[in-house]
């Protein structure tokens, strides 16, 4: 056996190269948020190796799912498409959604409120390592999270310890900074 051998078969998960980027629009609507979330997953386990059931895999479908489904709900401008980008580098996938809606930023549910829905950022800020948010210009919004390091291969589910909102200064950047419980 030389000493690149294993006497274990199975494929070890590998992270992508630096530099793996994709981006691509969707409508709207319902089933574009849904599209994009199916296109995410895809190309994460092409990236990485990792199966389609394995837990990052699962936080990618939830974080891609609530972003795409709330640039559909808030963000949606009649006739305007919304931007799903992916990025993988240093071991580190970046999901963004841009949306046609500037104003209507995300905000994390008060603690003990009675509404029914709103609570999806949770689950987002329960799964990424860090989210946040940047208007770049007056005609468009993005919301990013992004799964790093060990949520990538680790298989345990994350558990969400928050510290705290950062607000960014002039540059319209705002983020959640997150430590993952147990690391």
């Amino acid at each position: 056996m030389t000493a690149q051998q294993s006497t274990d078969q199975r494929p070890v998960p590998q992270l992508a190269a630096p530099g793996h980027h994709l981006t691509m629009l969707f409508s709207s609507t319902r089933r574009g948020a849904r599209l994009a979330r199916r296109l995410a997953v895809q190309q994460f386990t092409e990236w990485t190796g990792l199966p389609h059931g394995s837990d990052a895999a699962h936080a990618v479908a939830q974080i891609t799912g609530e972003l795409a489904s709330n640039a559909v709900t808030h963000g949606r401008l009649p006739g305007r498409d919304f931007r799903l980008r992916l990025s993988l580098a240093r071991q580190c996938l970046r999901i963004e959604v841009t949306d046609a809606r500037p104003e209507r930023v995300p905000c994390l549910p008060v603690a003990g409120g009675l509404e029914e829905g709103g609570r999806g950022l949770l689950m987002v800020a329960a799964y990424a390592e860090d989210w946040g948010w940047e208007v770049r210009d007056r005609f468009t919004k993005t919301v990013w999270a992004e799964v790093a390091g060990s949520s990538l291969v680790s298989e345990g589910r994350p558990q969400l310890v928050l510290e705290g909102a950062l607000e960014g200064g002039d540059q319209g950047l705002h983020h959640q900074r997150l430590h993952m419980g147990g690391q």
